[in-house]
């Protein structure tokens, strides 16, 4: 069977060249060998310049098993196990109750046996801080840096270092068909969740995204450089509060869940009449608070915000959803 011979430095781009292109074998294991990486393909692949070896006795993934039935761990413990976990690219995230931390390592090798196209597994704690920076540990493999493909367009990202979250892809998806020939201003940007599939998908004018922490910016422009949309997505690193610009925008995304206290910063962005979209966590109390923070900052302004839709995008917490304010600001 066919595996592409690559140096140990090269594999890991190799791999991911290959995974993009649909290339990668993902029956079978990666196997090193006298100081090279064999990375499996397809039958089908063409050379493409790169060296071709055949595997006599190829490594394959377990396949077809539930993640009990491949653990050997007492009955008792079983029943702890988790029933799903996050797939970010070619690494699982995965969440365990304290009763499995002894057995988180074979945990983690368990489901990469599970998953071949995977090579590492994460476990998750939660999130802490004014980033959102993730607690994580690696259970299994090595490589936490994968690339991401989602409605058309490619995350990088360290999923070790940052979140991605996928419960608000259908908002993700919603707002890539909005802004055509718009200036967008996308205040806490992170890697580019909502500025880059805006850019691929709506032909905006330009979008101005800001992003403070430096992790996050960096990944944000090799995003742009990935996608090829360097020439719509101005990266502008720092502080919103500092750094966002006044009176250019047509449509301000405030993505962040705790930014009402950037609420005046977002609308000062806009363009009379210009949109505003702001996200929130709020509990099912008080639901109604991101509404009257919106029209609240509006008028500290001495503006009229328009509320044009309210939305829950998905459950954030026990009682605490997140949802998103829609309003034209005038």
């Amino acid at each position: 069977m066919k595996a592409v011979r690559a140096g140990a430095a090269e594999a890991e781009p190799v791999r991911q060249k290959l995974l993009l292109e649909g290339a990668l074998d993902k029956s079978r294991k990666l196997v090193k060998k006298n100081g090279f990486v064999e990375i499996p393909v397809t039958e089908s692949f063409e050379t493409g310049g790169l060296t071709i070896v055949e595997q006599a006795h190829p490594e394959f993934y377990i396949s077809g098993k539930t993640l009990s039935e491949i653990l050997d761990i007492p009955d008792s413990e079983k029943q702890f196990l988790p029933s799903g976990w996050q797939i970010l690219g070619d690494i699982i995230i995965v969440s365990l109750r304290r009763e499995l931390e002894a057995h988180k390592k074979e945990i983690g090798n368990a489901l990469l046996s599970l998953y071949p196209g995977c090579k590492t597994v994460l476990l998750d704690r939660g999130i802490s801080g004014k980033m959102r920076q993730p607690d994580r540990e690696i259970i299994a493999g090595s490589e936490t840096e994968t690339i991401h493909k989602e409605n058309g367009c490619l995350f990088k990202i360290d999923a070790m270092r940052l979140m991605f979250s996928r419960g608000n892809l259908a908002e993700k998806k919603r707002m890539s068909k909005l802004g055509k020939g718009e200036t967008i201003v996308d205040m806490f940007a992170g890697i580019g969740y909502f500025s880059i599939p805006m850019a691929v998908h709506s032909e905006p004018r330009k979008i101005i995204a800001i992003e403070l922490n430096p992790v996050a910016f960096g990944y944000l422009k090799e995003n742009i450089r990935l996608n090829k949309v360097r020439g719509l997505i101005e990266p502008v690193p720092g502080d919103c509060a500092l750094v966002t610009p006044r009176g250019v925008a047509d449509r301000v995304l405030m993505g962040y869940l705790d930014a009402h206290e950037y609420l005046e910063c977002g609308i000062r962005a806009l363009l009379p009449g210009g949109i505003l979209h702001y996200h929130e966590a709020v509990p099912e109390a008080v639901e109604c608070r991101p509404v009257k923070r919106v029209i609240e900052a509006a008028g500290r302004l001495e503006k009229r915000a328009e509320i044009i839709e309210v939305r829950r995008i998905k459950k954030y917490s026990p009682g605490v959803w997140h949802v998103v304010v829609d309003a034209r600001v005038g």
